[in-house]
């Protein structure tokens, strides 16, 4: 799966009395669906996952993907203190249309997460898991950094698919870059080099399949006795496979890195990073967008003036005010926040105000 560009790590928005707004999040994801962003993020740590029940989880994974776009790569965030735990969601996610599962760090027994326990943990998750794995470190949140060699030993895993890597650290970034370069792998992408969705080939195959039912039925009244291939069965050249009407080819992409520090993007894009997963995108998608768009256009002036409008606001919003900060500046752009769940407070007005003015010219 094509991991790059702009992921938004959306939130879980709620009705003042605590209870899941469903109707809100389809609001939310059905905007994103309209952006240039690559895809969601589903319960990461911006979503509040360790807040909610296990059926409230199932319902948000049901309902965000339902509302996406098709062509936008949905990642889960599944992991969970034990590996059992983690594959049932997984599982879940998988018969439900998800592209990836985001596994976080397991922290709460901190002191015996050696990386003998982590490498058992993946691997075993890896082993089973119906979903490409995308590893999460976010030490931010979990106060757990995983090692580098870590993750370049796990990187060698044919279901390991990337890192989502949260510390910060430009030089860990390269680091890891240049240790999972022995990786090769390929994913299946459009004509345009966008990535394939499960959900795109799925439609894809139906359009094929119905194309092959109306062709029979055409030629058995005709009483033809001429073989009839489906339209998937007729590429238009060696490199392009053809499946109803979508086109598709391989890339090479290797363990692909992303990164969570909105206010680090354009130096961890020079890094090696192949994109971001980013609760600031959560509020501003498309300015986020503009500074991965203008680094691949090779345009580095642009580049640092995108990532120089971004850079203060996201670290202050998405950063330091954490969630409610987040949630507080997707209510000025249109999306819905509202409140956190407890044991998190909504902002108080002196942070409100502060958010307005960070946020005063960055529309998405």
């Amino acid at each position: 799966m094509l991991l790059s560009g702009i992921i938004p790590a959306i939130t879980t928005p709620f009705y003042p009395d605590g209870q899941v707004y469903f109707k809100k999040l389809e609001h939310n994801v059905g905007r994103y669906s309209k952006t240039p962003v690559t895809g969601m993020v589903v319960l990461g740590s911006t979503g509040e996952a360790p807040y909610l029940s296990d059926q409230e989880k199932r319902d948000i994974f049901k309902c965000a993907i339902d509302t996406a776009a098709a062509e936008k790569v949905m990642i889960a965030g599944v992991g969970s203190e034990s590996a059992l735990d983690t594959l049932r969601f997984a599982e879940f996610a998988a018969k439900l249309g998800y592209d990836l599962a985001l596994v976080r760090t397991p922290f709460y027994y901190k002191s015996s997460m050696k990386p003998a326990n982590l490498l058992a943990y993946y691997r075993y998750v890896a082993d089973r898991s119906p979903l490409p794995v995308l590893l999460y470190n976010v030490p931010p949140f979990t106060q757990y950094d995983m090692p580098a060699e870590l993750v370049i030993e796990l990187a060698g895993h044919p279901n390991i698919a990337g890192l989502k890597e949260s510390s910060g650290s430009i030089e860990k970034v390269k680091a890891m870059v240049e240790g999972v370069k022995h990786v090769a792998r390929s994913a299946t992408v459009t004509e345009r080099f966008e990535a394939v969705t499960g959900r795109m080939l799925k439609q894809a195959q139906n359009v094929a399949a119905g194309a092959l039912v109306g062709v029979e039925s055409l030629a058995a009244t005709a009483n033809s006795t001429a073989t009839v291939k489906p339209p998937s069965a007729r590429p238009s050249s060696s490199a392009v496979q053809v499946v109803g009407n979508l086109k598709t080819r391989q890339k090479k992409v290797g363990f692909q890195i992303v990164v969570g520090a909105a206010h680090k993007l354009y130096p961890s894009l020079q890094a090696g990073a192949v994109g971001a997963v980013l609760a600031f995108a959560a509020c501003a998608p498309t300015a986020c967008y503009e500074v991965f768009a203008a680094f691949k256009d090779n345009d580095d002036p642009l580049a640092v003036e995108k990532q120089n409008r971004i850079s203060k606001a996201a670290e202050r919003v998405s950063s330091q005010l954490s969630i409610p900060g987040t949630k507080y500046a997707m209510d000025l752009n249109g999306y819905y926040g509202g409140n956190a769940r407890l044991p998190l407070l909504p902002l108080t007005m002196a942070s409100r105000l502060e958010i307005e003015q960070w946020m005063d010219k960055i529309k998405s």
